[in-house]
């Protein structure tokens, strides 16, 4: 049997690909360990995973997350599974080669994230060749849920919206000022508040300045990001993430109209990832 996880802030998806060709699936909380004990993750293999691979031995673990990069985090991690499953190989990458595998396979191309941060890479079909520098949200994530949350809650502040558009929003988010300022700049996860607002423009992207503002800043993220590697132009462009899908005819335009070619657009990388770890089950 071999386990795949993808693992976010929020939650992990995990595909078990067994012998017999059948694929399970698990639904776990999301890990970190720059922010959680690795007791978390122990915890979480124990109770939602190990059931589920009953007596059938793993021979492979391969671990997804954005918080894996550092040798330390790497080593707990790993450390973690082999305490369950004594003998598997596990290999631990980050959510950006986890992108590229699930949406480019074998096959060169340009892998971007768009959710409630963005990132992108120039993959070879192996490996990652290139990554424009990623700043975070505060710098960049140009395109991302939180970016285009930025931008309209500042315009929403400053009287800018259209007055039937504001009266919805203070509808739904019904803070004053000092609230926003407080929720964005002292409470946890300032990112996560402004890329809540993402439904309430989707539910309203057949407004003008809804749709150019996504517009806009998918428009950025591609003269800032894709735009910026070698070739882009001859290469397919593909995206994960819960922006990218849910705004992907937005996603497309400004991609037709800059001469690129879009291919594969997912919500998740998991079922790409299934894909393209069958041959690992040989």
């Amino acid at each position: 049997m071999i386990l795949i996880a993808d693992s976010g802030g929020s939650k992990t998806d995990w595909r078990l690909l067994k012998k017999d060709g059948t694929i399970g699936q698990a639904h776990t909380p999301g890990f970190n360990p720059y922010y959680q004990p690795i007791d978390h993750l122990y915890n979480m293999v124990r109770d939602s995973l190990v059931a589920q691979v009953g007596d059938e031995p793993v021979k492979k673990i391969f671990y997804y997350a954005s918080g894996a990069s550092s040798d330390k985090n790497k080593a707990l991690i790993r450390d973690t599974f082999q305490q369950f499953f004594p003998g598997a190989e596990v290999e631990i990458d980050w959510d950006l080669m986890a992108a590229a595998r699930a949406l480019c396979g074998h096959e060169p191309g340009i892998a971007c994230i768009i959710g409630t941060g963005s990132n992108t890479c120039l993959y070879d079909g192996e490996k990652i060749t290139h990554q424009v520098a990623n700043l975070g949200w505060i710098l960049a994530d140009e395109g991302s849920g939180t970016n285009i949350g930025r931008k309209f809650l500042k315009e929403y502040l400053r009287g800018k919206l259209p007055e039937n558009l504001a009266a919805q929003f203070k509808a739904r988010y019904p803070f004053t000022r000092e609230e926003f300022l407080e929720k964005v700049y002292h409470e946890e996860k300032p990112s996560a508040f402004l890329a809540s607002f993402m439904k309430f423009i989707f539910q309203h992207v057949k407004e003008p300045y809804c749709y150019q503002l996504v517009y806009n800043s998918f428009a950025e993220l591609y003269e800032e990001n894709v735009m910026r590697y070698p070739g882009y132009k001859d290469l397919k462009v593909h995206f994960t993430g819960s922006v990218a899908f849910y705004f992907s005819d937005i996603l497309r335009q400004v991609a037709n109209d800059r001469g690129i070619t879009v291919k594969n657009i997912l919500e998740t990388p998991i079922a790409g990832l299934a894909l393209f770890h069958q041959k690992d089950i040989a």
